[in-house]
């Protein structure tokens, strides 16, 4: 999947450290980021020494006269987001691409610490202001939080957990498109969990809600952290209660789904995607029991 880097891990823990001039900086304009995609499709960030060229040649505007904020570190280099909207590159061969549509093999290093950044970017930029009595925060020097010197509230990343759920019947797998959405390529059903819900229970209303079934045996696979949505996927696998199989469409989520066999599933994995690498446990029928 995406995290599964060729070498290193992406380092999480928070440092209070400055930049130095070859150190990666991620830029962000709205939800896109900045960067340069290569005739092999491959994807590079700038280092902070060109951020800075361009930021100062091109006036970019940053937050509370921060330029760069640390985000983690990622197979021996030391990532920073910029503090704040990000402007032109003085560079041709850099553009900003969404990062809801960065999917690829190619670079799976960079998507993967793209969507992290973003998700930190994202944060930071909607806890500029304490939501409790509106003071501007600052950011703490020991660990990774927003801190509000008025009223000393604490404000620390959101992480949303959600599911993907591979809804079984016998040797059927059930696959969706979404409606209204960019992304139209199959996948399973999916939602967020709510408050007051367990894991579990967030699969048995997501199935019923979207496609009108009833599941049982519902199992845990594995987890996905994915920035763009700043959430924590969560696999589960689960088996349609009772043999009627009929489908009741929510037609503002979903496009379409249908009942597809385990040797004729119309999509495979792509090495990126929680999603496409459960479609293929279950076509190999791996998927536990």
């Amino acid at each position: 999947m995406l995290q599964d880097l060729e070498y290193g891990r992406l380092e999480n823990e928070f440092r209070n450290i400055l930049p130095a001039e070859e150190d990666i900086v991620v830029c962000f304009r709205g939800s896109s980021a900045l960067l340069d995609r290569n005739d092999q499709d491959e994807l590079h960030l700038p280092s902070y020494g060109e951020v800075l060229a361009w930021a100062e040649a091109n006036h970019w505007e940053s937050w509370n006269g921060n330029k760069v904020q640390y985000v983690f570190r990622m197979q021996d280099k030391n990532y920073f987001i910029w503090w704040g909207e990000a402007g032109e590159s003085a560079d041709p061969a850099y553009a900003y691409e969404d990062t809801r549509m960065l999917r690829q093999l190619v670079s799976k290093n960079i998507c993967y610490a793209i969507m992290t950044a973003w998700h930190l970017f994202d944060w930071y930029r909607s806890n500029r202001f304490c939501g409790r009595c509106g003071a501007k925060t600052q950011h703490d020097a020991k660990e990774r939080m927003m801190r509000c010197p008025q009223c000393n509230q604490m404000i620390f990343p959101k992480i949303a957990p959600s599911v993907i759920v591979g809804v079984t019947h016998g040797d059927y797998l059930l696959l969706s498109k979404y409606a209204n959405r960019s992304y139209t390529r199959y996948g399973m059903i999916a939602g967020f969990t709510e408050i007051g819900e367990t894991v579990e229970e967030t699969v048995a209303r997501e199935v019923m809600e979207e496609v009108g079934l009833k599941v049982k045996n519902i199992r845990y696979y594995k987890t996905q952290p994915w920035g763009v949505t700043g959430g924590l996927l969560l696999g589960y696998y689960c088996d349609l209660d009772g043999e009627d199989d009929t489908i009741t469409l929510d037609r503002e989520e979903l496009a379409m789904a249908e009942w597809f066999p385990r040797n004729d599933l119309p999509a495979h994995d792509d090495g990126i995607s929680l999603t496409r690498e459960m479609i293929r446990v279950f076509e190999e029928g791996k998927e536990p029991q």
